[in-house]
């Protein structure tokens, strides 16, 4: 603690009055961001502008990405872009047994340090993670399919503010109970009162493990990086095969600054895989690991869940996401709003829309009724329209992340009469990327053998326009899906307020975050930091949300010490 109260004293100075802000902002929900998305905000201050971030990732690749962690035993790498290029980085290869023990070492110290140092460091790491947006935004175009924009928006700004909030909400709930010392006093009549000291210090659980997902390595590895540092644990960040280098890159940054706040740069480290070598079930259950933040497949969350016994695990797994379509009053909008939706990064979101449920006999409109086909032709004709020039369409899709999604759209096309097929869209830049267009299947919600198709998850640009009896079958359907298979997302369109309330008290009972009539520039697939929570924690998809008191606060216990006054 001594050797880092100066750094200390800077960092406050430089970061109090952001984790101010941060504070403010999860109690009113409103929209605040510390950091700039657009890209011409950067290049002053020492930040990277858009040549110098390329030039930064360019320089990084084809080597080795050196971090200097004890018990690196060899080197891993083999990364290739969904554009093409092989990236070509190798990085360290951990001995897990000399290298869980080095990061335990810190833990005193990072301890002792209390909530706000920790936060201000935290901060301090976004700060410097910040000022290479452009760079890392390069680390994830290549390594999740994002388009450059995308990559830069939700990999950097957007993730950098859930990191944020996730620091907000671990300073809070630690410093529920007070810091220091406390007087206890208990009056006891006419003899002397009972009189104790009393001292509370939040303790982390110990080392937390982050596995990293494909797609959004950076926007949904964060919040638990950030939650469990903030609160006291070290974390060992064990990415996606496919996606390591925006986390080695993270990690690298935070390494830089713990050592410079004078606190053990072991406090965070990379464990990377061999092909093959499979290490985050091995990890899981050891002893070492207290904490487990993980996104990805159903099963292996399962897995997680029932196996990680000795540690506090915190999922978001996959699930059915619903559009309710019963009427609206502004058709044109409708349209447009789940045309972008469908079509964003292929579909490769864990919140993008997948079935659609219409009523067999239409809905009512601006533009008067429309029926169950004619809705469904106009919503392939608004996708077919938004990525009709190529250009735009590489700017939304992206490429496809891995060659499971190309063979899952390809599949869906069978399952049912083809509404709009998938094209196939050559990107100018980089020749071999798999770029395709959304399909979107009719199915019958009256067939039960409809159901294995609609009521799985099929990641990538795959949706489902389902027709049900009515609206009522549409509801039970929709209650059905969320408390069978979970959803990170519900839409409904509807004038009747009726529906709306249906709809509104089934996502209250299921636990489910709604979207209502969207029809302008928000989309259901896309939450705010510091307003929106991502996933609820209360159905199948997902047993935390990010980010919420609950996400922070089993991070850390509070530890009571007593002295006789």
């Amino acid at each position: 603690m001594t050797t880092a109260q100066p750094t200390t004293d800077v960092l406050a100075e430089k970061h109090r009055s952001t984790l101010d802000q941060a504070l403010a902002t999860i109690r009113t929900r409103a929209y605040w961001s510390p950091y700039p998305e657009h890209p011409k905000a950067y290049g002053a201050d020492g930040s990277l502008d858009a040549a110098a971030g390329l030039a930064a990732h360019e320089a990084v690749l084809n080597g080795r990405f050196d971090l200097d962690q004890p018990g690196t035993d060899g080197w891993a790498g083999g990364e290739v872009s969904p554009y093409g290029p092989a990236l070509g980085v190798e990085y360290p290869h951990a001995d897990v047994d000399v290298l869980l023990p080095a990061m335990r070492a810190g833990l005193p110290a990072w301890r002792d340090a209390g909530p706000e140092t920790r936060a201000l460091v935290c901060l301090e790491i976004l700060s410097r993670i910040s000022a290479r947006t452009h760079e890392f935004a390069h680390a994830v175009m290549h390594t999740s399919g994002q388009a450059y924009m995308m990559a830069f928006q939700a990999g950097g700004p957007h993730a950098q503010d859930r990191g944020l909030e996730a620091v907000a909400y671990a300073y809070e709930e630690q410093t529920r109970t007070p810091a220091g010392r406390a007087a206890w006093s208990k009056p006891q009549g006419k003899r002397d009162p009972l009189e104790l000291t009393k001292e509370f210090t939040p303790v982390g659980r110990g080392v937390a493990l982050v596995i990293g997902c494909n797609t959004f390595p950076t926007w949904n590895g964060y919040p638990g990086l950030f939650a469990s540092l903030a609160t006291g644990n070290a974390v060992l960040v064990k990415p996606h095969p496919r996606a390591v280098l925006p986390l080695a890159l993270t990690v690298k940054v935070a390494r830089e600054v713990l050592a410079e706040s004078g606190f053990d740069p072991n406090l965070v480290a990379l464990a990377t895989e061999r092909p093959g070598e499979g290490i985050a079930k091995t990890l899981a259950v050891r002893p070492e690991i207290r904490i487990i933040d993980y996104t990805g497949s159903t099963e292996f969350g399962d897995w997680l869940e029932a196996n990680a016994r000795q540690a506090q695990v915190y999922t978001e797994k996959a699930g059915v996401n619903t559009v309710l379509i019963d009427s609206t009053d502004d058709y044109k909008g409708m349209l447009s709003n789940l045309a972008f939706s469908l079509s964003l990064y292929s579909g490769q979101m864990c919140t993008t829309p997948q079935n659609l449920l219409i009523p067999r006999d239409g809905i009512t409109t601006d533009q008067g009724p429309r029926s169950y086909d004619e809705v469904v032709a106009d919503l392939a004709a608004a996708v077919g329209g938004l990525l009709g020039d190529d250009a735009r369409a590489n700017a939304l899709l992206g490429a496809l992340v891995n060659p499971d999604v190309k063979a899952r759209l390809e599949a869906a096309a069978g399952l049912g009469e083809v509404a709009l097929a998938s094209r196939e869209v050559a990107h100018p830049d980089f020749p071999e990327a798999v770029v395709r267009t959304p399909v979107m299947v009719k199915l019958d919600g009256s067939k039960p053998d409809a159901e294995a198709a609609y009521l799985s998850e099929c990641f990538g640009p795959v949706s489902f326009a389902v027709s049900v009896d009515s609206t009522a079958d549409g509801l039970e359907l929709l209650r059905r899906t969320i408390r069978d298979k979970g959803a990170m997302t519900v839409g409904a369109y509807t004038t009747s307020a009726d529906t709306e309330r249906a709809v509104e008290e089934i996502c209250l009972e299921e636990s489910a975050q709604l979207s209502l009539n969207l029809t302008g520039g928000v989309y259901v697939n896309q939450t705010a930091a510091f307003s929106d929570f991502h996933g609820s924690g209360g159905n199948p998809a997902a047993n935390a949300a990010l980010c919420d008191g609950a996400f922070v606060s089993n991070r850390f216990r509070v530890v009571e010490v007593r002295r006789q006054a």
